[in-house]
C-alpha cells in the first residue's frame, strides 16, 4: 500500500495486532476499590472541544515527518484519575490540608505533569527529601494497583499507532513516570514491541518541563525536532516538547484545553479520533510523496 493510500484509511478497522512478549522496549540511557474515572468531573467541565474553539494550526511545516514522540501517562491511557484518586486518598491520610481531600483542581493545577521530586516540594516543603520521596513511591505503588484493575487507552490510539506502523514512522515514549509505572503502563496496553525507544526523565539531567528527555529521544532515534512532533497532555510536557524544537499536540482527554494552548501546543484535540489530528496527518504525508 501506498503512503498516500495508507494515510486516507482515517479510521482503520483493524487495531495493531497484540504481541505478546516481555517488556523489551530499548530504554534509553492492588486494591479491589473501585475509583469511577468517568466521574472525573473536569472532564466535561473545562474541555469545550466539540465547540471547535481550540487552535487549528496546521503540522504541515514539519513534512516530511520521520517521527511521532509520545508522552505516556495522559496521552496513551487515561491514566490521569488513577493518579488523582492515589494522591487524594494518600494525602488525607496524612493530614493535607487539615485533612480534607484535594479536588480536581488543585489536580490539574499543581500535581498533573510534574515529576516525583518536584512534588516533594510542591505538596511536603516541611518533610525531609528521603522521607518525601518515600510518600511518592508508595503513591505511585496504589497507582499501580489501580491502573492494573481499571486502565484504559485513549480512544483512537491503536488506529493512529497502526498508522505510524504502515508509514515506517520512528517512535519513542517519553515520560517523567517512574521505571515501573512505564513498564505497566506500556504492557498492559500492548505496546511492548511498537516503541522503538522509551526515555525516562528520572535518567536525564533534567525533567519535564525542561527539553532533555525530549532531546535524547531525539538523539536515540537519529531524527530532527524539524520533522518531528510530539503528543502530550500536560502543560510541563508542551513546554518540554517545544523546548527541544518541536511542535506539541495537546490531548485535552483532562486537562483544560485552554491551559494547553497558553502552554504552546500547536493543536489541540480530544482524543486520537479527532478529525483535526487527521486532517494533519494526511496533508503531511501528501506533502511527503513526490510529485
Amino acid at each position: 500500500m501506498s503512503a498516500l493510500a495508507s494515510s486516507l484509511h482515517l479510521f482503520p478497522n483493524s487495531p495493531i495486532s497484540p504481541k505478546k512478549s516481555t517488556f523489551s522496549t530499548r530504554i534509553a540511557s492492588s486494591s479491589s476499590t473501585s475509583y469511577p474515572i468517568n466521574s472525573f468531573m473536569f472532564l466535561t467541565r473545562k474541555c469545550d472541544l466539540y465547540n471547535n474553539t481550540c487552535s487549528n494550526a496546521s503540522l504541515s511545516f514539519i513534512a516530511p515527518l520521520e517521527a511521532i514522540l509520545f508522552d505516556i501517562d495522559g496521552t496513551l491511557c487515561d491514566s490521569d484519575p488513577l493518579h488523582y484518586y492515589a494522591f487524594r486518598d494518600m494525602l488525607q491520610e496524612i493530614g493535607f490540608d487539615d485533612g480534607s481531600p484535594i479536588d480536581e483542581e488543585f489536580f490539574i493545577n499543581n500535581i498533573s505533569g510534574k515529576h516525583n521530586e518536584e512534588l516533594c516540594s510542591v505538596l511536603l516543603p516541611d518533610w525531609e527529601f528521603e522521607k518525601a520521596m518515600k510518600f511518592m513511591v508508595d503513591k505511585e505503588a496504589l497507582f499501580r494497583r489501580l491502573a492494573a484493575e481499571q486502565l484504559e487507552p485513549i480512544s483512537g490510539l491503536n488506529n493512529v499507532c497502526k498508522w505510524v506502523e504502515d508509514l515506517g514512522l520512528k517512535r519513542a515514549a517519553v515520560t517523567n513516570a517512574p521505571r515501573s509505572n512505564a513498564e505497566l503502563l506500556i504492557s498492559m496496553l500492548e505496546l511492548q514491541d511498537f516503541f522503538e525507544v522509551v526515555v525516562l526523565a528520572e535518567e536525564c539531567a533534567r525533567a519535564k518541563p525542561f527539553p532533555d528527555p525530549y532531546l535524547k529521544a531525539l538523539d536515540a532515534l537519529k531524527v530532527s525536532p524539524n520533522h518531528t512532533f510530539v503528543f502530550e497532555d500536560s502543560v510541563s510536557g508542551i513546554k518540554a516538547a517545544n523546548g527541544a524544537g518541536m511542535p506539541a499536540v495537546g490531548m485535552a482527554t483532562r486537562n483544560p484545553e485552554q491551559m494547553l494552548l497558553d502552554a504552546g501546543a500547536s493543536l489541540v484535540i480530544k482524543d486520537y479520533n479527532d478529525p483535526k489530528l487527521w486532517e494533519n496527518l494526511q496533508e503531511m504525508v501528501q506533502q511527503k510523496l513526490p510529485l
